[in-house]
């Protein structure tokens, strides 16, 4: 709050949503808070479901989408302290100033989502100092809607999974630094007083005896021409968030796994009509979900393709291009919108520089300790080699990589 009000901020905030868009509330009430806390600032609310002509004349196509005076100032989910981080130019150096005065942690855990947090939880119950570095705490959880097979809990929503998660580890005294984005890592055995050091991208750096990496995944792109110049402008990652910014329209669905083919139900109720191209000869969601999307009139699936450009008219998406991998013949379908939803890639790009083994797929190589190659540090969750990525899976991977970074404090004798 004081660096809310320290701001002295005087601007006009917009920000379009969607009422399906389980990350614009959050953005929505920062920005009422800054604005409340500095005279002079508005914020408002746009529903760009009922306000079609202005998302179209500001080709606004994903939410929630912040401007300030008129000038795009970033989009997607967002805490306070991001978009407080955006407007206070000073942030970084302040961070950095603070995180280098801190004392060196018993457990230092780098991410924020089911593993780090379980990790973070079982570290601190030993009584033991205990830190948790993240980008953003919930990780890729704040991107799920509907979570219905976590065991106890029959269903809940993503934002709300991730806001309990980290009540439960503030419950502890845990140190959480939020916004923190590693670069490097150096082991125990390389360091000259035998802790691990972590270095941040703003230049902090921080010891730890034990460092446990929960850096989990992000959504997988297609990488092919036209994608990133039409990222948040026709190409989309999150259909819930997305979807009714495109109705009445024509869209596309890549991948035919559960998500793909949820995807493209939930966008049937939405569009005109949802096309869904699967690079394989069958699709590879659950018979239910099939027998679902079959049913749906306004639905075509397209089977054996690969998609090979997007297309767009220099400010929007205008279709998508993929090749028939049996005829090798080209196709063009025109379309306002490309949901892309084929699987996941482990957040592991920071340490291809570093010592810590990595798979052929880029995921952190564990023993079934949960131990790296790396003196001192551990690893759990979706990023590490361990099969099948779902919540449950990586919170009981996290609470094993710290019951082993705590034997391993015990039996090192630090």
């Amino acid at each position: 709050m004081a660096q809310v009000k320290g701001l002295n901020l005087t601007a006009n905030f917009d920000v379009f949503v969607s009422l399906s868009c389980h990350n614009c509330p959050d953005v929505v009430q920062a920005l009422n808070l800054i604005a409340i806390n500095n005279p002079g600032t508005t914020a408002t609310m746009i529903d760009g479901a009922f306000f079609q002509d202005e998302v179209e004349e500001r080709k606004i196509l994903a939410v929630p989408m912040v401007f300030q005076n008129g000038e795009h100032i970033g989009q997607g989910r967002m805490t306070l302290e991001e978009i407080v981080a955006k407007l206070d130019s000073g942030a970084a150096a302040k961070d950095a100033e603070k995180l280098n005065a801190k004392d060196a942690f018993d457990v230092l855990v780098i991410g924020g989502g089911p593993a780090g947090a379980t990790s973070a939880v079982y570290a601190a119950r030993k009584g033991i100092r205990t830190g948790i570095i993240s980008e953003r705490f919930g990780g890729q959880v704040m991107d799920t809607m509907d979570i219905e097979n976590f065991i106890s809990v029959q269903k809940t929503q993503g934002p709300k999974f991730g806001s309990d998660m980290e009540a439960h580890v503030r419950e502890y005294g845990v140190d959480i630094m939020n916004l923190q984005k590693v670069k490097n890592i150096v082991g125990a055995d390389q360091t000259a007083n035998g802790l691990v050091e972590v270095e941040l991208e703003n230049g902090a750096k921080l010891e730890s005896k034990t460092v446990i990496l929960s850096t989990g995944a992000r959504w997988r792109e297609m990488n092919v021409p036209g994608e990133k110049e039409y990222k948040t402008r026709g190409v989309a990652y999150c259909p819930h968030c997305d979807g009714p910014l495109f109705k009445g329209k024509k869209v596309a669905v890549i991948g035919g796994g559960n998500s793909g083919v949820e995807a493209a139900i939930d966008l049937a109720g939405i569009v005109e009509h949802v096309t869904l191209i699967e690079f394989d000869t069958k699709l590879r969601a659950d018979q239910v979900l099939q027998d679902k999307l079959n049913s749906l009139p306004n639905t075509t699936v397209i089977l054996n393709a690969l998609s090979t450009e997007v297309i767009g008219d220099g400010s929007i998406v205008t279709g998508l291009k993929y090749k028939d991998r049996t005829t090798e013949e080209l196709h063009t379908i025109e379309l306002a919108g490309i949901f892309v939803q084929i699987g996941l890639l482990p957040n592991t790009d920071f340490l291809k520089e570093t010592a810590v083994a990595l798979s052929n797929r880029n995921e952190i190589v564990v023993n079934d300790r949960n131990e790296t190659n790396v003196k001192g540090v551990f690893a759990a969750g979706d990023c590490t080699t361990v099969s099948y990525k779902q919540i449950i899976i990586a919170a009981g991977e996290g609470a094993k990589a710290s019951l082993s970074a705590f034997d391993y404090i015990i039996r090192s004798g630090q």
